[in-house]
């Protein structure tokens, strides 16, 4: 059986590399992987293959960056003649970049039986470009593997067959769990006990360049109290340019390059409290039992709401003083134990993969 992995972004590497790895054990398997290039500098992409011990990819597409219009279209019509050529049984996608829609369109399209792994997670936000990814992913899908019961129940309400949901667990936090312990050698000795750790990098904050401006002013001020670390995107990086740079100017606010996955877990898990408009980092500061703002509306991970250590507090910046003060005083969520999130996602999905008897959307009528 040959199976075909697809990654573009930075979360897909941590997702795609212990279902890499548990397919690997097993008999008869043969994978390719393809890189789409979606994320393209050395810090969001190439130091990730090393430290998550994924192989070099087979195929890089280069597509670099785009209007999401032109990189979908551009990885479609990369990724098609691949396929064509190689000729796989299952291509897997992961999460909901652009990378993962594309794909999945490509191969809807040439009946090739596709896996989407985190597959129904909602936010109900058809504004954010994501959503639309995950939605439209899930409809043309065969293999839905979700993290959660959230993500089941809500495959079965936009009509999804139950045979092609299967409730696997976490695959983020296989990642995390097996190299947590590597990490303990980037926990720098005497650090300061307390810090703050920040991710922004979202269209819908950063391109707002009034609010941004407010958000260093803020971050500044909170240094005065404790140290910010602000590991910067890219794209975030260009827009602080764009600002005047006075609020910026703050020992205590470290402005810093993007970390490689085990120092940014190292980071994470030493943190006093985390400030993210990122989606993955709101299941890892759960499952580590770090306390969590993420500056964002909605999620498409309630569950790190409702059991975890996350707290909304939407572009509301004053709403995030408060809600950093309360951490401070020990007013922050407490986690309870995930279903599954227990290291041993991925084994799941390469168990339902090399059990399944059919393939091949073309035999099966799926």
């Amino acid at each position: 059986m040959h199976v075909l992995h697809v990654v573009g972004a930075r979360p897909n590497f941590m997702k795609a590399a212990p279902v890499v790895r548990a397919l690997a054990s097993l008999k008869n398997i043969h994978q390719t992987i393809v890189h789409t290039g979606q994320h393209y500098d050395p810090n969001m992409s190439d130091v990730f293959f090393r430290e998550l011990e994924i192989p070099q990819p087979d195929v890089n597409l280069g597509v670099g960056s785009a209007s999401h219009a032109r990189q979908t279209a551009d990885i479609i019509a990369r990724f098609e003649p691949v396929v064509l050529e190689r000729k796989p049984d299952l291509v897997l996608v992961y999460g909901d970049v652009n990378s993962t829609v594309a794909a999945a369109l490509v191969c809807s399209k040439l009946l090739i039986a596709v896996g989407h792994v985190e597959a129904g997670l909602r936010s109900r936000d058809r504004t954010m470009p994501e959503e639309i990814n995950r939605l439209l992913t899930d409809q043309i899908s065969d293999f839905l593997f979700t993290p959660s019961q959230d993500g089941n129940e809500n495959l079965l309400h936009e009509g999804i067959a139950p045979e092609k949901i299967f409730l696997v667990g976490n695959v983020m936090i296989d990642t995390l769990v097996r190299l947590l312990p590597k990490s303990e050698q980037y926990r720098p000795a005497g650090a300061q006990s307390k810090y703050v750790l920040v991710t922004l990098h979202r269209p819908s904050n950063v391109d707002d360049l009034p609010w941004l401006q407010q958000m260093l002013g803020t971050l500044a001020h909170i240094s005065k109290d404790l140290t910010v670390v602000f590991p910067v995107h890219p794209r975030t990086r260009q827009r602080i340019a764009q600002l005047e740079h006075q609020a910026v100017n703050n020992g205590c606010l470290q402005l810093v390059d993007p970390k490689p996955y085990l120092e940014f877990l190292a980071l994470q898990r030493d943190a006093t409290v985390v400030i993210t408009d990122s989606g993955g980092i709101q299941e890892e500061t759960t499952f580590l039992g770090v306390p969590c703002l993420t500056i964002r509306e909605n999620t498409e991970r309630p569950i790190t709401l409702t059991m975890g250590t996350n707290t909304l507090v939407g572009r509301d910046i004053k709403r995030l003083e408060k809600e950093v003060e309360r951490t401070l005083a020990g007013a922050s969520r407490q986690a309870r134990p995930l279903p599954l999130w227990d290291g041993h996602a991925a084994e799941r999905i390469a168990a339902i993969i090399s059990n399944s008897a059919v393939m091949c959307r073309g035999s099966s009528g799926l």
